[in-house]
């Protein structure tokens, strides 16, 4: 632990923790390797003692935001008046041990990102607890880190005092490729809704995949973006205020500077950050393999010359057509073939106790509503709040709302 640091109106307490690579009972192979985990204590100035509530982010493979920067949430003044919150940096992000990038020897690298998943991320989460001197604690996961959750609720519910969840309810027990099956129909309504209200997009996406067939479509490092590739800025459809976005981006010229450094941002898996594109599909597996099931799972009327956007969906083109992932390439081959353990536990699930409650987006393409639905019927405690108000990011969107919500369900002051 480090000193203190005041922010406007709170402290901040820095912790880092050295924990086993792989944890035990979690596939060790007698390595005794360790890794630094990060973790931020945010607390009002007169609320040090209050409760943890332990942030649980998304991704796979991105860091928590920082208070008081840009990036702060906008739920956290809302969680402060009833919590301390822990912002972890889940293993290989932010402050913690870094992913070095892929190595000499593949499959020693492949064999190493197996323990990033959510059950090592919950089992480093549990070394905090114990470290801290804490009996219980809440957790809030937002997509991804809504699977950490459900993972601490199988493997550790007696760790927890509440579980929330914001877009990351996840299917139990369901093979990688109906998860994607489904996405895929969200996809399908985002992009029908999408030229509903800005028909003359059309016509203009038309153009931009024909000059990509072209060759003269660009990235900012002078790369062509092929068809396909560009058919991933789908993925903003499923954010809030993601259709102007898109809409703004496809007003520019496709040959312009502006246009090269704007798309970049619009590519789900661009090689900035590998972690989440490496380990990216695996965080579906409830066990067994993956095997590409976004590519397996590719409906027809998305294939050839479709025009129709995909969205957080990894393929292995994606690896080849993507310069900055090219490297990783091998690695996430490795990982796809990969016999997963399961991660949630229905018996357990079913035997839950503790309050909970979770925001089930209607039209969200990252996290299907049905599927959530279905995980929400195993576990008695839990109070699903299905919304149509927001797509995946209304934790990001209105989070101060949603947070309330979720903590007014959960204790029962409001119904579903």
């Amino acid at each position: 632990m480090t000193g203190e640091t005041r922010i406007p109106g709170a402290v901040t307490i820095e912790h880092r923790l050295t924990v086993p690579l792989v944890h035990d009972g979690l596939g060790g192979d007698g390595s005794d390797e360790t890794i630094e985990v990060f973790a931020r204590e945010i607390a009002d100035l007169d609320g040090r003692d209050r409760p943890f509530l332990v942030f649980l982010q998304g991704g796979p493979g991105f860091e928590a935001p920082r208070p008081g920067d840009a990036s702060s949430p906008a739920w956290l003044g809302r969680a402060l008046r009833d919590y301390r919150v822990l912002m972890l940096d889940q293993r290989g992000t932010g402050l913690s041990t870094p992913y070095a990038g892929p190595g000499p020897d593949a499959a020693a690298d492949a064999a190493r990102l197996t323990h990033f998943r959510a059950d090592a991320i919950v089992a480093d989460a549990e070394a905090f607890r114990q470290h801290l001197g804490v009996e219980r604690w809440s957790v809030l996961g937002q997509s991804f880190g809504g699977f950490c959750a459900l993972r601490y609720l199988s493997a550790a519910p007696d760790s927890l005092r509440e579980a929330f969840f914001t877009g990351g309810l996840p299917p139990v027990g369901r093979p990688a490729e109906e998860v994607y099956a489904t996405t895929y129909a969200t996809m399908r309504l985002l992009d029908e809704r999408y030229h509903r209200r800005f028909p003359g997009d059309r016509e203009r996406l038309e153009r931009l995949l024909g000059l990509c067939d072209e060759g003269v479509v660009l990235d900012p490092q002078g790369e062509p973006i092929s068809r396909r590739l560009l058919r991933t800025i789908g993925n903003v459809l499923g954010k809030d205020g993601g259709a102007e976005t898109l809409h703004y981006l496809l007003e520019l010229d496709p040959r312009s500077a502006a246009f090269r450094h704007d798309v970049l941002g619009f590519l789900p898996f661009d090689g900035r950050n590998p972690l989440y594109s490496v380990v990216h599909e695996s965080c579906y597996a409830d066990g067994g393999t993956t095997r590409w099931a976004a590519d397996r799972a590719l409906p027809d009327d998305f294939a050839g010359d479709s025009l129709l956007l995909t969205g957080e969906h990894l393929y292995p083109w994606t690896f080849e057509e993507t310069p900055g992932l090219r490297p990783y390439r091998e690695v996430a081959g490795i990982l796809a073939g990969q016999d997963w353990p399961r991660l949630y536990d229905a018996g357990v699930l079913s035997s839950i106790d503790l309050p909970c409650a979770a925001a089930v987006y209607y039209d969200d393409p990252f996290v299907d509503r049905v599927l959530s639905l279905e995980t929400a019927e195993l576990i008695p405690t839990m109070r699903p709040w299905i919304t149509s108000e927001y797509l995946h990011s209304g934790l990001r969107a209105s989070g101060e709302h949603v947070l309330d919500r979720l903590i007014a369900l959960a204790r029962g002051r409001v119904e579903r």
